[in-house]
């Protein structure tokens, strides 16, 4: 039986801070995951092609984040990477879901839009949302690189990405937070590969009233 002292405010922020902590600890065992997909993303991007990233929920927010901070920059100055987040486009996603099913969402999106060369990155706590899965399934049979991340077990998301970063945790909020964690890593493993490859930016244009 749980006691009042356990059910307290300070009692349920330790526990979340001690869990989280856990969690991130862990993901120390998974760099060489991580390296791996790293590279699938610098091979992608080199090569000239694309990152797609896609998820529901809070992972179709970490897909956005994730993005964004390839787009725009993470801590360095160096040229705009290519990557599009697959959750963004509403018109997209409610015409493909309503004549075809929320399972066909972004597995039709990655028959549109992506091409061999591209790297597709599916992102699902559970490593089982079937829209994650139809998209990667679409991927692998167009010949398009995959990567994931996942939690719990790696579900059956990690048999379909060559490389998959598997959360060591069952708790859907710690996975996203590892997930984030793992994004940013990533984020800044692939700036580094690109800033030493470009020249020093010149100095951004100050603002004038």
């Amino acid at each position: 039986m749980t006691s009042g002292a356990d059910r307290s405010p300070a009692a349920i922020i330790a526990r979340h801070l001690a869990d989280h902590q856990r969690t991130i600890a862990a993901l120390g065992d998974l760099t060489a995951d991580l390296e791996r997909i790293a590279a699938l993303m610098i091979q992608a991007l080199a090569g000239g092609g694309r990152i797609f990233w896609l998820g529901n929920g809070g992972s179709a927010a970490d897909s956005q984040h994730l993005a964004s901070e390839l787009i725009g920059r993470f801590e360095r100055e160096r040229p705009g990477l290519a990557a599009i987040a697959l959750t963004t486009d509403s018109s997209a996603l409610t015409a493909i879901g309503n004549d075809y099913g929320f399972d066909q969402v972004f597995a039709r999106q990655v028959e549109a839009l992506c091409r061999p060369g591209d790297l597709v990155i599916g992102i699902s706590t559970s490593g089982n949302s079937p829209n994650v899965l139809r998209a990667l399934e679409r991927a692998r049979a167009l010949g398009i690189a995959t990567a994931a991340f996942s939690g719990r077990d790696g579900g059956r998301l990690k048999d379909l990405a060559e490389a998959c970063l598997i959360a060591p945790t069952d708790n859907t909020a710690r996975v996203q937070e590892a997930h984030l964690l793992a994004g940013h890593i990533l984020c800044d493993l692939v700036e580094a590969h690109f800033a030493a490859l470009s020249p020093p930016p010149a100095s951004p244009r100050t603002a004038r009233d």
